[in-house]
């Protein structure tokens, strides 16, 4: 049965992304195991704020697992130390009367700090923008069966889109790397046949900036898929590999 707790919380403060930050502490009494992680920081600001002080900031958006903004590091863990979940599907019922919970931002060149917990996630954009998407004119909307696929193409093509670009891969990543990330908008489209055509193109292009963005390498740690909310496989990396080898070698 949930209850109400007394925790202690450690919270990176970071005015601006050129100052230095560091780690304040607060304590918050009578926190009910029921609610989520962001309603526990909204009762933080909220108390910060009857204080005269600065409020917390961090990103939120939808709190239903969809968008990804909630992006936040807690004790250590991309969305905390849950198991297929994003920062405001992640209950206070984890925690115990008396924890001490951390919580900083992604830590990650390519996503660097705006203020606290707010970091700059736009180079996910610019990947994007490189290439995750298809260019050629397939048309209007086709019968469901119009064009027949494969049910196992269909199957991993949905996992890899279940892709929500929060980030989680490249902060789990050791060298930070986005490789999960990219391989999964890769595999989605190169696994169906409207996207295969430019298949090439967009393997290139999107692995040069990420590149270009300051992400690091892949090194087959698999950390990315265990802190992946949506628990997206690195079996889509293999793909990309292949993809992107085979068009240099066309080249």
């Amino acid at each position: 049965m949930d209850k109400n707790i007394d925790i202690t919380l450690k919270v990176w403060r970071q005015k601006g992304p050129k100052e230095k930050g560091a780690f304040e502490t607060y304590k918050l009494k009578g926190i009910s195991q029921s609610s989520s992680f962001l309603e526990m920081l909204d009762v933080l600001n909220e108390q910060l704020i009857n204080e005269g002080l600065e409020p917390v900031y961090f990103d939120h958006d939808c709190r239903e697992g969809i968008c990804g903004m909630c992006s936040l590091y807690i004790n250590g863990h991309p969305h905390g130390p849950g198991s297929a979940v994003t920062t405001c599907q992640f209950h206070m019922r984890k925690f115990n009367d008396g924890d001490t919970i951390t919580v900083e931002p992604w830590r990650s060149a390519g996503f660097p700090i705006i203020r606290d917990l707010t970091v700059d996630r736009k180079a996910y954009d610019k990947i994007i923008q490189a290439g995750g998407f298809i260019s050629v004119n397939t048309g209007g909307t086709p019968d469901a069966n119009a064009l027949p696929i494969d049910s196992d193409k269909v199957e991993e093509a949905m996992d890899a889109a279940s892709c929500i670009g929060c980030g989680a891969c490249a902060a789990a990543c050791k060298n930070g790397s986005a490789m999960l990330f990219v391989a999964a908008k890769v595999s989605q489209l190169a696994l169906l046949p409207q996207g295969r055509i430019e298949t090439a193109r967009r393997a290139k292009a999107m692995v040069a900036m990420m590149d270009e963005l300051g992400f690091g390498n892949c090194t087959n740690t698999t950390a990315c898929e265990l802190e992946c909310p949506k628990s997206v496989s690195v079996a889509h990396i293999s793909r990309l590999n292949r993809e992107f080898l085979h068009a240099k070698i066309k080249d």
